[in-house]
């Protein structure tokens, strides 16, 4: 599973590095239509959040760093830390929050530190040639790792089963909202939304920690 899960790791950043090359940073740079999709994700996510500042967030799979300004623009006093497993993103991100003392980017899977929150976008939507089930397994996996490395909350999204079927595409995995609601109730917290509400073929869900 481990040398599986470095093989599909790999995939992802050769994907996206490539993105970025033929975008630049912008919302297709990162396989997003569009920036109002892109901002109307980040605040179905940042629900989470249920303070104003004082907190501390890791961001899985960040890109090249479009969240942080969306951060700096509604919340005050708060570290961020980015990650993702593509250099070229980190490489852009840093360069283009360098005045961001509070922030930093880093080339990884998997934060090494705790925060109080952490988030996950994107990340499960391209599984390339994967089976349903190995994709599972990596989504699953990462979510049990946000939880572990986030004290008072995380949200994720993916793309919804229920999306059109002529619509959907064989390079993409979408996801049953249900059975990860049910999942995340279950394993992680009682506090759990699941937001499907909001005019994408995804959906958002939030776990809180606390009451």
């Amino acid at each position: 599973m481990e040398n599986s899960t470095s093989d599909l790791l790999a995939e992802v950043a050769e994907y996206y590095s490539a993105k970025l090359a033929e975008h630049g940073a912008s919302p297709s740079g990162a396989d997003w239509n569009s920036q109002e999709g892109q901002v109307l994700r980040f605040s179905q996510l940042t629900r989470v959040i249920r303070q104003a500042g004082g907190f501390s967030l890791n961001d899985l799979g960040c890109g090249y760093g479009a969240l942080l300004p969306y951060l700096q623009a509604k919340y005050f006093d708060f570290t961020y830390t980015g990650y993702d497993v593509s250099s070229d993103m980190v490489r852009t991100a840093q360069a283009m929050n360098a005045a961001s003392s509070f922030a930093r980017f880093v080339v990884a899977s998997m934060p090494p530190e705790m925060s109080d929150y952490g988030f996950a976008s994107g990340i499960f939507n391209v599984r390339f040639g994967r089976s349903d089930a190995e994709w599972s397994d990596y989504l699953q996996a990462t979510l049990a790792m946000l939880d572990q490395t986030s004290r008072r909350g995380f949200a994720f999204n993916c793309l919804t089963s229920y999306s059109d079927a002529d619509k959907m595409r064989s390079d993409l995995y979408y996801a049953d909202p249900c059975m990860l609601f049910d999942l995340c109730k279950r394993r992680y917290s009682r506090n759990v939304a699941l937001l499907h509400d909001y005019g994408l073929y995804e959906f958002t869900i939030l776990v809180s920690k606390i009451p």
